[in-house]
């Protein structure tokens, strides 16, 4: 695996794949990997002859400054996970790589709906940085295909209208949420919780398949606030524009909540 921390050593490096006729996945990320993470990588492996992974914790998506000071870093542990699952190339780069201009009065993105509603109404200007980072990484990397992780559902759909307001021809890949075996959604996050916080993060999941299974949004709710969860959202939407919507085979459940000081979020098709 070669590792880059200059946008252009990475460029000349894709420049040359592209010449070579090397399709190239992308897998970005904000590191603390897990076994969620590796399943992108891996399912990039089977799709593209090159793989490119970045770590880069992107301030300008955090609404909340505290939770950019608190996220967890694990470089070394994420740059071995990387070549063990065969990664062809890393790009860590420093904010000032990203951001030579600093990280004040940048470029804003029409998400229309998207940026009001659920993460958009409880991080405001949250998605705002993810398409401010997404555009400055994806112009770099050139990537054919993209792959994210579906827990970040409703960031799925803000990058795919990314993808569109830049006419670019990236295909977009929403791969499967990995779990934990007592069905937590796996998150960097989760390394935060404490032990009693970590047992009773379950009643997401747990309220997600009660949902499923026909209960109520308020039967839910109440299962996440006996787990002493306080709960930002939790809703039954339609999948293709989270639209609120009845329950049915089709829509989606979507949570968001803190437990102690850790804010979760997770999805279920119902």
């Amino acid at each position: 695996m070669i590792l880059f921390k200059k946008t252009g050593d990475l460029r000349r490096w894709i420049e040359q794949q592209q010449i070579s006729g090397n399709a190239i996945g992308f897998v970005p990320t904000m590191g603390a990997l897990h076994a969620g993470h590796i399943s992108l990588i891996d399912i990039s492996k089977r799709s593209c002859p090159v793989t490119v992974c970045s770590i880069f914790v992107n301030p300008t998506q955090f609404n909340d400054p505290g939770d950019y000071q608190k996220y967890p870093i694990t470089i070394e542990k994420d740059i071995a996970l990387l070549e063990a699952a065969g990664t062809d190339a890393l790009f860590l780069p420093e904010v000032s790589e990203m951001y030579p201009d600093g990280i004040t009065n940048l470029e804003t993105y029409d998400l229309g709906h998207l940026e009001t509603i659920l993460e958009g109404k409880y991080r405001p200007g949250h998605f705002q940085g993810v398409c401010q980072v997404m555009r400055r990484l994806l112009r770099l990397v050139r990537p054919d295909d993209l792959f994210m992780g579906s827990k970040d559902y409703q960031q799925c759909m803000v990058v795919q209208r990314l993808i569109h307001l830049m006419d670019w021809s990236i295909r977009l890949h929403r791969c499967p949420i990995v779990r934990e075996p007592d069905g937590l959604a796996m998150s960097s996050r989760n390394t935060r919780l404490t032990p009693p916080e970590r047992q009773r993060a379950t009643a997401i999941y747990q309220s997600l398949l009660a949902l499923r299974s026909g209960a109520s949004l308020t039967i839910a709710e109440k299962m996440l606030t006996d787990a002493q969860f306080r709960t930002d959202y939790i809703a039954i939407c339609d999948p293709e524009t989270l639209e609120p919507t009845t329950p049915s085979p089709n829509s989606i459940a979507l949570i968001a909540a803190f437990q102690g000081e850790v804010r979760l979020i997770d999805n279920l098709q119902l």
